[in-house]
């Protein structure tokens, strides 16, 4: 797989990363290990998780991966914890997981349930003592002495106040704690982030499709996610309502973008030949479908066809309407 050099830290890792916030969830720890190493042995080096991740558990399931692979790279994060009531939603998994393999029905029941028990703590105040809580929390779960990327999870500009804070990170830094720092959060914080508080933006994690303009990308290390999920359905819906519009594209691209699959690996393709200095994140509870975006990362027949797409989105301005 395509190889990138992690800035600023300088260590190599893959272009496509792996997200774990699908690991320990509605999965226990040996499914959520076995996702792990399917995307290992697909090549994958990256992986990105957080401390709420998973009820609380996706660190050290992912420290339990890393013992095993030292070559991994890995982005963690501060500034959301887990929920107070991990270790209940934990128990109560346990408990009605097997009842769930045999009444499927009870799944959006539970999983709406489990939603309002395990809804996160409020934001952190992004402060030096509490940074350092965290990290050093980090460290711990992952089995490990170094973190590549520490990011600022959901932070905006309005929190990044504290200079202590900014003093804390650069002391990681150099404490070789950390390869670099920055800041995870909503695409439409990130201008804001990056005009008043650049300081903090030596790494940047935001969300960005086809749906999307280009971005210059400028002086940061920009990590992206979501090129698929809910874009995608809104890409598939709006172009399986307009019949000739969705023929006409396919023609045009040679592909049959009616057929999920198919959309879903142009917007993919797309995403990583417009920003060829970044990492592209991907996550499934699926092997097969991590296999398949491995495969998409891999295919050089898909330049052409997944830069006409985009094209056509933007020309034709349903970028706007599938948001």
């Amino acid at each position: 797989m395509e190889q990138i050099r992690l800035a600023p830290s300088g260590r190599e890792t893959t272009r496509l990363g792996y997200g774990c916030s699908s690991i320990m969830g509605a999965l226990g720890r040996r499914q959520s290990l076995r996702l792990l190493e399917a995307a290992y042995d697909e090549g994958i080096r990256h992986f990105d998780v957080a401390p709420m991740y998973g009820y609380g558990e996706a660190e050290s399931c992912l420290g339990e991966f890393r013992a095993r692979h030292r070559d991994i790279t890995i982005t963690t994060k501060y500034g959301i914890a887990p929920p107070k009531r991990g270790r209940m939603l934990r128990t109560a998994r346990r408990v009605v997981g097997p009842m769930l393999q045999r009444v499927p029905a009870l799944k959006r029941r539970i999983a709406r349930a489990a939603g309002a028990v395990a809804a996160p703590a409020e934001k952190s105040r992004f402060s030096a003592d509490e940074a350092r809580s965290s990290l050093e929390n980090s460290l711990r779960a992952l089995r490990t002495d170094f973190i590549d990327v520490w990011l600022l999870h959901e932070a905006e500009a309005s929190d990044l106040t504290d200079d202590s804070l900014l003093n804390f990170l650069h002391e990681a830094v150099a404490q070789k704690k950390i390869g670099s720092f920055g800041v995870g959060s909503d695409s439409g914080k990130l201008a804001a982030l990056l005009r008043e508080r650049p300081a903090y933006c030596q790494v940047v994690q935001h969300d960005w499709s086809i749906l999307d303009p280009a971005e210059p990308l400028g002086a940061a290390f920009h990590i992206h996610h979501r090129a698929l999920t809910d874009r995608l359905h809104a890409l598939h819906h709006n172009l399986t309502a307009d019949h000739e519009r969705c023929r006409r594209w396919s023609e045009i691209t040679s592909r049959e973008l009616a057929r999920r699959e198919q959309l879903a690996a142009l917007m993919l393709k797309a995403a990583l030949i417009l920003h060829p200095d970044t990492i592209l994140l991907v996550s499934s509870k699926n092997p097969a479908h991590i296999r398949e975006n491995v495969h998409v990362a891999e295919d050089a027949s898909l330049e052409q066809p997944a830069m006409r797409l985009y094209e056509l989105v933007q020309r034709e301005g349903l970028a706007s309407a599938a948001h």
